[in-house]
């Protein structure tokens, strides 16, 4: 999660506006989710941990929606790249799959000590971060994946 949240950052500096916005948001609920991750779900905790809850998780979808509206729907995969910041957002987008994979190992692992909404989050997260790397791109457009292409 903290190396997502630094590969956040590297998109940043390339960022602007309401892009720039979205993902200091992001970045800032990655610290919330490494708080949450860091704290084993418990019965009747002595202090109240921080979680991430369910308007986290909207709030991504909302964006997702947002971003997608204005982009052409997919006729194949993409190839990472393009912009700077597409690039680095793509770069983002598998980090934040890794950490969502390894929060599913860590939910299967132990159970009810992880909060499934951690993995939910980073779900929507990676998906987010697709969506803006390709709507960072839409002045130069997507580069398609051509299968067999170079055969």
């Amino acid at each position: 999660v903290d190396e997502t949240n630094a590969t956040v950052g590297m998109a940043r500096l390339h960022a602007s506006g309401e892009m720039d916005a979205a993902l200091q948001r992001i970045s800032n609920d990655l610290f919330d989710l490494g708080a949450d991750l860091c704290t084993p779900v418990v019965e009747a905790p002595k202090h109240e941990p921080l979680r991430v809850i369910e308007s986290q998780v909207d709030a991504l979808e909302k964006a997702i929606d947002h971003y997608n509206a204005a982009l052409e729907p997919l006729r194949s995969f993409i190839l990472p790249g393009g912009s700077n910041e597409a690039a680095l957002l793509h770069v983002a987008r598998t980090v934040a799959r890794r950490a969502e994979r390894r929060t599913w190992a860590a939910i299967l692992a132990f159970g009810g000590g992880v909060n499934p909404l951690a993995a939910k989050y980073l779900n929507r997260l990676s998906d987010l971060l697709f969506v803006l790397a390709r709507a960072s791109n839409t002045k130069k457009g997507d580069e398609l994946w051509i299968p067999g292409a170079n055969r």
